[in-house]
């Protein structure tokens, strides 16, 4: 498969099929690692670990449970 790069903004960005992101299950919240070795990009989805997604989880929940008495212990 042949892409080209296309303009966005003051950058450049390639569009990736909605196959090929279906095969690697990419969805927009997905973290990319991004590396070169040399002569050309290596991308790959980042996974997150079951204990990582628990945590974060656990945080949103806090977060909004706990929003209002959070904000008073900053001040």
């Amino acid at each position: 498969m042949i892409k080209h790069l296309t303009n966005h903004g003051n950058s450049l960005a390639l569009i990736i099929d909605r196959g090929v992101l279906d095969i690697l299950k990419i969805t927009l919240e997905t973290p990319l690692s991004i590396t070169t070795d040399g002569q050309g990009l290596h991308v790959y989805p980042v996974k997150e670990d079951a204990r990582k997604k628990a945590v974060r989880s656990a945080y949103t929940r806090m977060s909004g449970k706990y929003a209002k008495a959070l904000r008073k212990l900053a001040e």
